[in-house]
């Protein structure tokens, strides 16, 4: 679980990155990215610090936690590329979004890997 454990707080630290990220790019209207991504960075650092002391059980929580972030970042990122599509200038917003998917995806692959081992 030492593996996951770290993987998960990369994946939060990242994720609050992306947050502050997504907020410098336009303070005026992305007070939220600063928001959801310190939440969201900050829970799954909660759960790599579960998977770090030795807690299986994280993975029940940590689970839906991924898959609701993949739903999110999907449907946020299909709005970024569509409002892109119509000429707003939305693509370092969109490009954000599709990065956290990525991320988030990328999460849920190394956690369904290791589901088994413990």
């Amino acid at each position: 679980m030492r593996f996951l454990g770290k993987w998960f707080i990369g994946f939060g630290v990242f994720l609050f990155v992306c947050g502050i990220l997504g907020y410098a790019s336009n303070p005026a209207a992305a007070k939220t990215a600063l928001i959801t991504g310190s939440f969201f960075g900050g829970l799954n650092v909660l759960a790599g610090w579960g998977f770090l002391r030795g807690f299986a059980v994280v993975r029940f929580i940590a689970a839906p936690l991924v898959l609701l972030l993949i739903a999110a970042f999907s449907w946020r990122a299909y709005a970024g590329w569509s409002d892109v599509a119509d000429g707003e200038p939305k693509v370092f917003a969109a490009s954000l979004i599709s990065t956290m998917l990525v991320g988030s995806i990328l999460t849920l692959i190394q956690l369904a890997r290791r589901w088994r081992a413990h």
